[in-house]
């Protein structure tokens, strides 16, 4: 900031910014290619299609450990081809859960600036994972640090309760004061066929609430708060099917961060219990530990215990 490299544009929440920065990219860059993560958010490779990238994926999940496939990632990271550019999820993970660690992360930092490939990140639950701002900002913060270029997608939709207010900014993290001038030129050109001027309510209340300290603290210890009550969430789901003595392992359910949660259920046990329990989930066998609470938490054991009892 300091050094005027950095050039932000309010977009239309998270998935308005990854597709401004996605049309820019597809102009201005001289690699086409994209890699997202296997599996992403749905909406990822439709996005970059769209916009005239070709989208490639690389190893992120691993079903058998139910974590994340760290040697597959390096390995597909490391054969992309120079100037790509790479979607990485900043924290939070959708739809697994599986973030890196901070080792793990920095290894990726070298891996992606050895190759010269240009990381674009996607931040929807920033604070929402951990609780702490800055813990969930800190793979952003890595690659900023080594002064290379960067893109991040940044959403207030979760983090601040305005998800119908399509509230978010890109921000590209340019090499120089003058790359940056060009660089806000050409966005702006991206952005005045597309939707001119951004709406203005939503972003007033989220200035509004960065520029007093009082509301800002305020928001974090809400924000925690919302955090918390999730990871509450996932450690009395996991106590309930060890009561249960539910075949298998479980422990990921803890380990993982964020909304959401890869349960390991197979598309035949999912089917069974919406079909026999009325409890539905996309048939990958991911949920929203958001959406539970610990009057449901018991409801929701019992089902997995009789899917996978009945069903290896």
């Amino acid at each position: 900031m300091k050094e005027n490299r950095v050039v932000t544009t309010q977009c239309l929440s998270g998935t308005g910014s990854l597709r401004v920065g996605a049309e820019f990219l597809a102009t201005h860059n001289k690699e086409s290619v994209i890699f997202v993560p296997n599996p992403t958010w749905g909406n990822h490779p439709r996005i970059f299609t769209l916009a005239g990238l070709s989208v490639q994926y690389f190893r992120y999940y691993d079903p058998k450990s139910r974590g994340l496939d760290f040697k597959g990632m390096l390995e597909d990271l490391g054969a992309a081809p120079p100037g790509a550019i790479v979607v990485l999820q900043a924290c939070a993970h959708n739809p697994t859960g599986v973030d890196p660690t901070f080792e793990q992360w920095e290894k990726i930092r070298r891996l992606v600036r050895s190759k010269s490939l240009l990381p674009f990140f996607d931040s929807a639950y920033q604070g929402f994972a951990s609780g702490s701002l800055d813990a969930d900002a800190q793979a952003v913060r890595m690659f900023v640090a080594d002064g290379g270029e960067c893109l991040i997608a940044q959403s207030y939709a979760k983090n601040m309760g305005l998800y119908g207010e399509r509230i978010g900014s890109l921000t590209i993290v340019c090499t120089s004061e003058d790359v940056a001038k060009k660089v806000e030129n050409q966005v702006l050109l991206v952005v005045r066929p597309m939707y001119l001027t951004p709406p203005i309510h939503g972003a007033s209340i989220v200035a509004t609430i960065l520029k007093n300290s009082d509301m800002y603290n305020d928001w974090t210890i809400e924000l925690k708060g919302m955090a918390d009550r999730i990871i509450s969430m996932r450690q009395q789901l996991y106590a309930a099917l060890e009561a249960r003595g539910t075949p298998g392992d479980w422990s990921h359910i803890i380990k993982h961060i964020g909304m959401f949660t890869f349960t390991g259920l197979s598309e035949e046990q999912v089917r069974l219990m919406a079909k026999e329990y009325h409890i539905y989930m996309t048939y990958d066998g991911r949920i929203s530990m958001a959406s539970l609470s610990s009057k449901t938490v018991p409801q929701l054991a019992d089902a997995i215990h009789a899917v996978v009892t009945r069903i290896a």
